[in-house]
């Protein structure tokens, strides 16, 4: 069996969330919901399990984040294309989110060049979900020359 990431996220209110993935076109797998978690399917191997925050604690020793201020994890999703990103980024914003911009912001994403696009939104509970389309073989080639320095330098 291959290994399967369930991701775990605390929420205020598992319905609005849900509400809120739905809005965005996830899908979810029922047989692991209820009225205390909802598993919000990535793809058919990866899930992240949104649970009303009570019942993270039955996880954990310590506390939960304030997502308001500080970040325990960015969540990064890639989409199809460039319009892909554009396209779920804004249907979250429309949906209650909120854009994100990383502290790099505008400048990270041109030095990313024409091979990838990047944007990201904070959910309703302010999880930040990165929204990334790559072309893997521009990529690489935008890549090349700074491999065979790195290769280069450890030959030396």
């Amino acid at each position: 069996m291959p290994r399967i990431p369930f991701v775990n996220l605390a929420v205020e209110n598992v319905a609005a969330s849900r509400e809120f993935f739905d809005k965005l076109g996830f899908t979810f797998n029922d047989m692991f919901c209820d009225e205390n978690t909802a598993c919000l399917e990535i793809n058919e191997q990866s899930y992240v399990m949104l649970l009303a925050k009570p019942r993270f604690r039955d996880f954990i020793n310590d506390d939960i984040c304030d997502t308001t201020r500080a970040r325990e994890v960015l969540m990064c999703i890639t989409a199809e294309s460039r319009e892909g990103v554009d396209a779920l980024v804004d249907g979250a914003v429309a949906a209650g989110g909120t854009e994100w911009v990383t502290s790099g912001g505008q400048k990270a994403q041109e030095e990313m060049g024409e091979y990838s696009h990047q944007r990201a939104f904070r959910d309703l509970d302010n999880h930040v979900w990165e929204v990334m389309w790559m072309d893997m073989s521009a990529a690489e080639q935008a890549w090349a020359p700074a491999d065979a320095e790195r290769s280069a330098a450890a030959e030396a």
